[in-house]
């Protein structure tokens, strides 16, 4: 009998709670919560304790952080019961591990990275999230890299995300067959504001 992986699923900007119950509902495996207020998804530690509250069980909240203080981090999880942390910035593989949490680490995908020589330095890391750079901007871009750019057997779990849609992710998922995908602008009907169609649309796709 053959078994066929199933791909995970994170929904990631999640700004209110009617959205975080929809995203849970059509199957998704984590939401994201952003901590960064440059971003027009951030959200505080009071929206995110009425969006955790609301979710049912058996889904991961993760923590999205851009070259945080280390001490703005641990004010948060002091607060918030996060499963996962993602880190999207900068920040060095002994920052990522102080915090006692699992993490993931997001790269975004210049033309130079050396994605086999990332992946030997963030061995703590349960999954590396492979975004679309684009110079000044932390992520959330509503771009697509080039998938080519991604060497296969890499030794950790990558999660595929940059300008995915329901249109596309079918063919994303063929080509790289991540462990994960991550959307955000690609279920929305504007920032920070998700889409229950395109939410169902983006699931039937992958499932598909």
């Amino acid at each position: 009998m053959q078994f066929t992986p199933r791909t995970r699923v994170k929904i990631c900007g999640i700004t209110r709670p009617q959205d975080a119950l929809v995203a849970a509902q059509f199957g998704a495996d984590a939401i994201g919560l952003v901590f960064y207020p440059k971003s027009p998804r951030n959200v505080n530690i009071e929206q995110a304790q009425v969006i955790m509250q609301a979710l049912p069980a058996f889904v991961t909240t993760v923590g999205l952080f851009v070259n945080s203080k280390t001490s703005f981090v641990e004010n948060t999880l002091a607060e918030l019961p996060l499963d996962l942390l993602q880190f999207h910035g900068d920040e060095s593989p002994e920052y990522c591990q102080q915090f006692a949490k699992p993490y993931i680490k997001a790269l975004r995908m210049s033309p130079n990275i050396d994605i086999a020589t990332l992946v030997q330095n963030y061995t703590h890391a349960k999954a590396l999230l492979l975004d679309t750079y684009v110079k000044g901007l932390a992520g959330g871009t509503g771009k697509v890299f080039d998938w080519q750019q991604v060497p296969a057997n890499l030794s950790k779990p990558i999660i595929l995300a940059g300008g995915l849609t329901p249109d596309n992710v079918n063919q994303a998922i063929s080509t790289l067959q991540p462990y994960a995908v991550d959307v955000s602008g690609g279920v929305e009907s504007s920032k920070g504001i998700k889409n229950a169609e395109k939410i169902a649309a983006f699931m039937q796709a992958v499932q598909n």
